[in-house]
């Protein structure tokens, strides 16, 4: 039954919850199907049997039968069953059963006009602190505080999002500016970005980046990574407010992480190496 979302654009689901997210979405869309063809039958019924041409006087006595008043209850029945039976659920599972940072992958990420600031923790898995007066467009765009306990191994990365497979996944999810919503349509992720609040999203990936392209072979889709989607008009570069997103095997995704702490020791590095020449150049003078 799922399957047919397929044939009118939803993408694959690729995360814990997509089956049981994708289940509703079917469940409802069929409902206003009937909706849509029963109310379409009454009102033209109703414009046939109640047409000027046969029904010279009015009726003041209105309709006198009941079915309608049923039609309307089954319809807020069925809604009911949907609402508490199946969203509900879901949504307090989204609310209530947030993974401790201990025992998840812990990932800020910091919406902006137009991009999505993307902070790790590093190898020590504790944030440094980060102060709005540092924030450097160019160098320094979520405000890391260096000096700051914690910090020494913090990277960040800019519309770049990288995961492990089957681990569950964290993100403390901000905004510095106007309401964003940060979307990810293949893990059925959708969370409103909310300037002065820090709002908690997780989800648990199970499948790889590279599984998720073969299942794209012979579709419109073929060949077009992950994205990461603004669904909220946040301005107007809203259109290119987007990111990629990279899920990874554990050994790879490990890798990944250790490839970016070889970055920073190397930029560490550099700014000493600078230091010593400054000082050099000094004592010269």
């Amino acid at each position: 039954m799922i399957d047919i979302l397929r044939y009118f654009g939803l993408p694959v689901g690729i995360s814990s919850v997509s089956g049981r997210i994708d289940e509703i979405i079917v469940i409802v869309h069929y409902l206003m199907l009937v909706l849509f063809v029963g109310w379409g039958i009454f009102f033209i019924v109703s414009l046939v049997k109640f047409r000027a041409s046969k029904n010279k006087k009015a009726s003041y006595q209105g309709v006198e039968s009941h079915y309608s008043s049923v039609m309307e209850a089954a319809v807020a029945v069925i809604e009911i069953v949907i609402l508490f039976g199946f969203a509900f659920p879901i949504w307090a599972e989204r609310v209530n059963d947030v993974p401790d940072p201990r025992d998840s992958e812990h990932i800020r990420i910091v919406a902006q006009q137009y991009a999505w600031n993307i902070h790790y923790p590093g190898a020590d898995g504790k944030f440094g602190d980060t102060r709005v007066e540092l924030v450097d467009e160019q160098d320094n765009p979520i405000g890391l505080d260096r000096s700051s306990e914690f910090s020494a191994d913090d990277f960040f990365t800019i519309n770049q999002l990288h995961i492990p497979k089957n681990k569950k996944i964290r993100v403390d999810l901000s905004s510095k500016d106007v309401i964003h919503n940060f979307k990810l349509p293949e893990l059925r992720v959708s969370q409103d970005a909310i300037p002065g609040m820090v709002i908690p999203v997780h989800f648990t990936a199970t499948s790889t980046s590279e599984e998720f392209l073969k299942t794209t072979v012979g579709t419109k889709r073929e060949g077009k990574s992950l994205e990461i989607a603004c669904a909220q008009l946040c301005g107007l570069g809203h259109y290119r407010m987007k990111g990629y997103l990279t899920i990874h095997e554990e050994d790879d995704y490990q890798a990944w992480l250790d490839e970016q702490a070889e970055y920073l020791e190397e930029d560490e590095g550099d700014d000493w190496g600078d230091e010593e020449d400054d000082w050099g150049d000094d004592e010269d003078w």
